[in-house]
Order: C-alpha cells, then structure tokens, then sequence
C-alpha cells in the first residue's frame, strides 16, 4: 500500500520503519529534522496535504491534540489532500472528545477515520510489539488490521471513534499509579537499610511483579532515566484524563497525586526525562536517594 505517515519521533520513525520493512511504500513530509537516514528510507513529500494526496492510508504520531488538530485542518494539512475512500488512523494520545470532532470531519470527506493510540514505548515500536487500542467502524478495522500487525501484538477494536483514546487515557492512568507504586515501594525500603535491587528481584516473583517492577525499577535504581517515554508527555495524558474525568463528573485522586509528582520533577527540569524519574520526586520528599 502507499502509506503516508507524519511523526518520526521516537515511537513514529520505528513505526514506520516496519511498516517500510514489509513492503509499503512509505511518503512523510518534508522536515528540517528529517535525518539523512529517514531521507533514504521514505519518501520525502512538500507538506502534509501532498502527503495525503500521494497515499491511501495516513498515519499520524504527533504529541498532543493540537498537534493533530493543526496537521489535519490547517495549512498545507491532511484534510487537503483527501479524496473519498481514505482513511486516516491517528495513532497520537489524545483527547477522546476532539478525537470524535475530528472523525465527523474526516467522515465527511468520504474517508475513514480510527483512532489507535498505543503503549509500549520505544521498545515495543522497535519490536513491532505494541498495543494497539482502536475506535472506529468494524469494517475501517479489518481493512486496516494487517498494518496494525506490522507494529503490534496485542490489537483490539474497543469501540466507536474515541473508545481507543478512551482505554489509552485508562492505560495511562494505570501506568502512572504503577510508577507512583514501586518508586514509593523502593524509596522506602531504600530508607530502611534494604538493598533496592535485592528487593526488586525478591519482588519479581510474587505478586507484586509487573512490567513496571521490571523495567522501570531497574532504571529507578541504575538511574537511567533517558526517554523511553518522556515525563511531559505522561502529563499531557494525565491532563487528558483528568479534564475527561471532571466531564463525566468522575473524581480521580490518585491520578492527581501522580500528575503532582510528575510536575514536582518537571518543575526541577526534569519534564524531558523518562517517566520513571517520578522517583526523584519521592527522594525529594524523604531526603533520601535510593542509589
């Protein structure tokens, strides 16, 4: 398929790079950004709208709502360049309600729109191993299932336009409270005389054991906190799922506490770290490094 993707950040260029690796041929936009290397393996097409024009199928892997708003509708956007029987799949975090605003839009057109967040960090994009969780029409689904598979593992249509942005809001959710947990959890054995990485292997094999306890503790205790998934961008989806919570009338205490941590960190610079530096608000607070 001729495949137009915008976002070659550090989730989107290994995306698409698979997508590529299985045959597709693959257009972006121009960028000054663009490295040499994304120059050679894509594409490289004026604008967005161009983009659009050039594919039957285009991705998006921007940031934040904005982001997509801007490269949908506004100048040199996807809207553009679309004709009728496109389909757009935003695989952005972002906000459910925009999210459906911009599907009618899209429908309008003729076109197909899903929304397909995903989770699994830049390891799971390389791997082709993500999660993959899907708003949209059965049909836009199963046309669009086998590139789905060329980046995921665990695909699942979870509803209308804006059920994906939905469960990635509530994957968010329990990410950010997981991270919260075992920071605490090592901040405090730390404190009392236990060695961090003694007891996150002890902990491994109970029930306390998680992706988080696993990957994230180790970075925690090594203090590799390079950007798997970036601190500000975790707010930005707390922010989403708290403006979402105060729409439905919904109170979400413990999704506020972790968003506090995360901005205790992003307010000592830290908003570009991996999200697992949370901890360093926790040894802010006890007065004690756990390394």
């Amino acid at each position: 398929m001729k495949i137009g993707f915008i976002g070659l950040g550090i989730m989107g260029l290994p995306m698409a790079e698979n997508l590529r690796k299985a045959g597709h041929e693959v257009a972006v936009p121009e960028r000054a950004s663009l490295k040499p290397e994304a120059r050679a393996a894509f594409t490289v097409l004026a604008d967005a709208t161009a983009v659009a024009a050039a594919s039957e199928v285009i991705i998006l892997m921007v940031p934040d709502t904005p982001d997509v708003e801007r490269v949908l509708f506004g100048a040199g956007g996807v809207a553009a360049g679309l004709s009728a029987g496109k389909m757009v799949i935003d695989m952005s975090s972002i906000s459910p309600t925009a999210t459906k605003d911009f599907a009618l839009k899209v429908n309008a057109l003729g076109c197909d729109y899903l929304d397909a967040p995903v989770s699994g960090g830049e390891i799971g994009a390389k791997n082709a191993a993500l999660t993959i969780m899907i708003g949209g029409p059965q049909a836009a689904f199963d046309r669009a299932l086998p590139l789905f598979q060329l980046m995921g593992k665990n695909i699942t249509l979870v509803g209308e336009n804006g059920a994906g942005q939905v469960t990635k809001v509530a994957n968010q959710i329990i990410v950010a409270l997981n991270i919260e947990a075992v920071a605490e959890a090592l901040v405090f054995a730390s404190k009392a005389g236990a060695d961090p990485a003694k007891v996150r292997a002890a902990l491994m094999g109970g029930f306390a054991n998680s992706r988080i306890l696993e990957v994230h503790a180790e970075r925690m205790i090594n203090r590799t906190f390079a950007p798997g998934f970036r601190i500000a961008l975790h707010q930005k989806d707390l922010n989403l799922a708290l403006q979402s919570a105060k729409e439905l009338g919904v109170a979400l205490p413990n999704t506020a506490s972790a968003q506090q941590l995360f901005s205790a960190v992003a307010a000592m610079g830290g908003d570009q770290l991996d999200h697992s530096g949370m901890i360093q608000a926790l040894e802010t607070l006890a007065a004690h490094k756990i390394r």
